[in-house]
Parts: structure tokens; C-alpha cells; sequence
């Protein structure tokens, strides 16, 4: 009685779709199903549910025929919305260049990279070794000093240098030489081959017109200096220079020639501390110094026919007196062809290679004549004993001495009426009386 009543509300409760453990249990050999467990995710948060495999499946399929259906819809209405076009059909067959009977017919694709690096004599560049190729140009930088000084026997200089942040200038102080080589032997016009006359120039490279020279110490192989330099140059421009120091030879009656020279990079060094520094001298690419550099200005006005010159300042010149340095005076010369018409000078600078004159001279010169007029600009150094010394020249105009003449001449055709300055470096009387006849000229009064 108990059990067929418990059937009765069992039969009126239960839905019969084995959701329940009693149900699946009971009937485990008539459905033998499994269970799987899935996870759901909504809102942050998971729930989990337990379906059997046949609902799971049911799920899914409907799901699919759902979805599949929505995506065939809209792909109808799509479709006649664009009054049902087909979707284009693209060519992915390679470009063909060769003409319609060609026999010999390649496809046009991309090469591959190992064949992009291939040359044209069919060598693989990727087997090259670029440091095969390379010049070494700072193969002394291996060497210790002292293998340098084994190596050149140039001697060795001795300096110091830092920065005054206070000031905002660049000190160097040249202290001493030792044990510097002889004079040439080869050179048949010096008189003593027994002594030097070692002097120092002291510069920031790349800026050589500021450079600074010591005096010149008479006959000594290990000379002492002791003299101090100063450039104003701002701090962080100055820890990108290179600090030069060219030990020289004067000679009165031979040309000057370069003994040894230190470059030094300054960022390798603590600039706020004083850096005493002994370096080996090394051989330099430059024989003889510079004779120095002018900057001068020209101007011309064709309506009063007049060519004014005006001569500014000049710059490390070279030193003729072993002591007192220099009496410099500028001598300008106008030739026209090849004749010499006029010569004018400027004032005597006394005891001074950066000589400052600001001085004028001019000359009449007619617009017609003006093609053929040459300046031949020749510095000198007074002597009050004998004839003056021959320091360096330049000429301008129509038979110039180099690019840089010929650029400020024709700077000046260019604008009359208007100054134009510029800088211009000396040069021998040889080298100048080779490329020019107005040198010749002048030369020959």
C-alpha cells in the first residue's frame, strides 16, 4: 500500500527526463549516458551545470541551425539589396611580360632573399668580410707612449690644461720638451745643424685662427716654457675639440719646419680637474707651418671708378725675428695684365704675429679695366737693418692663386658697391709665382 502510493506522487512529480541522481542511477542500464559538466560565465561570474550528452548535443545543434539560418537571411537580403551580383573573381596567376609566341617564358615572382644578395658576377655578397677592406688609420693607438717614443725619437712634451667654469675659459699650459731631435741634415740652406729653435702653437681643432705661440727658445733640444694659453670657449663645445700642440723649428734664413705634434681628444678627460700630461710628439703630415692668414675686404663703385681694399687684421703669422716676434705691414699691389700700375702699404705693427691694422688704400679703376686687374696682397716684416723679410702672399683678380681668391673676387663682381670680406692664407713666393703672372709681376719690382 505504502509503495503504490509513493509511485502515485512519483508518477505525478517527476517530469521523467533523468535530471536527478535517483532517476539516472534507476535507470542506468536502460539509458547508459554520461554527464558532462559545463561552466558558464555571465556577469562576472561562473556557475556551473551538469547536462547529459544527449542534451548537450540537442543544445548545440539547435544553436547551429539558429545561427546558420540568421547568416543565411541576411545574406538573402544582402543580396537583393545589391540586386543579387556575384562576388568578383581575382586572378592570382603571376604577371606575364613576354609576348604572346614567346617559347622562353618565366614566371614573374618575387626572388628569394639568398638570391637578392647575390651579385651580378654571381658572388654572394654575404661572403664578404668588410674588416679585410678597412684602413686602420689609428693603428698607433695600440702603442703604449713609450713605443712611441722608442719609435718616432721626436721627444716627448710636457703640459697641462683644464677648464675655469668661473671664467668659462679653457687653460693650457705648455711646461717643457726633452730630448728633441737635430735639425735636418737635408736641408743645405740652414746654417746650424748643432741646435734647434723649438717654439710651440697651441690650437682647438678644428679652429686653427685662434691658435697661440709661444716664444721661441734659442738653440736647445730640451727647451722650457712655461707659458699659459687661454681660449673662451663654452664648456660643452669644448669637450667635442681636439686639443693640438705643434712643436716647430724656427730659422731666420731656412723655412720653419714642424718637429712633432700631440693631438689630443679633450672628452676623454675630467676638464674640471688640472690634467698634467707627458705625450710622445709624433710625426706630422705638414712640413712647414702656416705662413698665417689675412682677412680682407674689397670693395668697388663703378660710378667713381674706385677699388677700395680694405685690410683688417691678419693671424699667426709666421716669425721672422728668434726674438720679438714679428713688425708686420700689409703691401698691396694692383697689376692690370701683366704690367704693375700702383703699389700701396699699409702701417708697420710692431712686436706682434695677430697684427690688428684697419686700414684702407684704394685705387682708380675703370668698369672696362676691372676684368683685368689683379691684387697681388704681400705681407712683410720690417727690419730697420737690412731688407724686410718675406712673410707670405695671395693674389686676387684675373690671374688668382687658388679657389678661395677666386671665389672672393668673384663675390665682388657680383655685388658691387657692397663690401666683401674675407680670409685668405699666405703662401710661399715660389708657390704663388708658379700659378700666377701678377705674382711674377710684382715680384719682379
Amino acid at each position: 500500500m505504502a509503495s503504490s502510493l509513493f509511485q502515485w506522487f512519483l508518477d505525478l512529480f517527476c517530469c521523467r527526463s533523468y535530471c536527478c541522481d535517483c532517476c539516472l542511477e534507476k535507470n542506468e542500464d536502460v539509458f547508459p549516458q554520461r554527464r558532462y559538466k559545463y561552466t558558464y560565465v555571465y556577469a562576472g561570474r561562473h556557475r556551473t551545470y551538469s547536462e547529459t550528452s544527449s542534451r548537450a548535443s540537442s543544445t548545440s545543434e539547435s544553436r547551429r541551425s539558429s545561427v546558420s539560418s540568421t547568416l543565411s537571411n541576411n545574406i538573402a537580403s544582402t543580396s537583393d539589396r545589391r540586386g543579387n551580383t556575384s562576388a568578383p573573381v581575382i586572378d592570382m596567376r603571376p604577371i606575364e611580360f613576354w609576348p604572346a609566341g614567346a617559347t622562353n617564358k618565366e614566371s614573374v615572382q618575387p626572388r628569394s632573399r639568398a638570391n637578392r644578395l647575390m651579385g651580378t658576377s654571381g658572388v654572394d655578397v654575404r661572403k664578404f668580410q668588410p674588416r679585410l677592406y678597412e684602413v686602420d688609420e689609428n693603428e698607433d693607438d695600440d702603442m703604449t707612449d713609450e713605443e712611441k717614443v722608442a719609435k718616432y725619437k721626436l721627444g716627448q712634451l710636457y703640459f697641462n690644461f683644464h677648464y675655469n667654469l668661473i671664467h668659462s675659459v679653457f687653460i693650457v699650459t705648455v711646461r717643457e720638451a726633452r730630448n728633441l731631435p737635430f735639425p735636418m741634415i737635408g736641408d743645405e740652406t740652414r746654417q746650424d745643424f748643432a741646435h734647434s729653435n723649438p717654439y710651440v702653437k697651441v690650437c682647438l681643432l678644428p679652429d686653427q685662427k685662434s691658435a697661440k705661440q709661444t716664444s721661441v727658445k734659442p738653440k736647445t733640444q730640451n727647451p722650457e716654457f712655461h707659458e699659459t694659453f687661454k681660449f673662451e670657449v663654452p664648456f660643452l663645445e669644448v669637450q667635442r675639440r681636439m686639443l693640438l700642440l705643434s712643436l716647430q723649428d724656427y730659422d731666420k734664413f731656412s723655412r720653419h719646419c714642424v718637429i712633432g705634434q700631440v693631438i689630443l681628444p679633450l672628452e676623454n678627460y675630467d676638464l674640471l680637474k688640472v690634467s698634467n700630461v707627458w705625450k710622445p710628439l709624433q710625426p706630422s703630415a705638414q712640413l712647414s707651418p702656416d705662413r698665417g692668414d689675412v682677412l680682407l675686404s674689397i670693395n668697388y663703385l663703378p660710378s667713381a671708378g674706385r677699388l677700395n681694399v680694405d685690410v683688417i687684421k691678419a693671424n699667426q703669422l709666421l716669425q721672422t725675428d728668434i726674438i720679438g716676434g714679428c713688425d708686420p705691414f700689409v703691401k698691396v699691389q694692383m697689376v692690370v695684365g701683366t704690367r704693375l700700375v700702383k703699389s700701396k702699404k699699409t702701417s708697420c705693427k710692431k712686436n706682434t704675429i695677430d697684427p690688428v691694422f684697419n686700414e684702407s688704400v684704394s685705387f682708380n679703376v675703370t668698369p672696362d679695366v676691372l676684368d683685368d686687374v689683379s691684387l697681388v696682397v704681400t705681407v712683410w716684416d720690417y727690419n730697420c737693418k737690412g731688407r724686410d723679410d718675406f712673410v707670405g702672399r695671395f693674389v686676387l683678380g684675373r690671374h688668382p692663386t687658388g679657389a678661395q681668391e677666386t671665389a672672393h673676387w668673384e663675390r665682388l663682381q657680383a655685388s658691387h658697391r657692397s663690401p666683401v670680406a674675407q680670409w685668405h692664407t699666405l703662401k710661399s713666393r715660389s708657390d704663388c709665382d708658379q700659378c700666377s703672372l701678377a705674382s711674377v709681376a710684382a715680384s719682379t719690382r
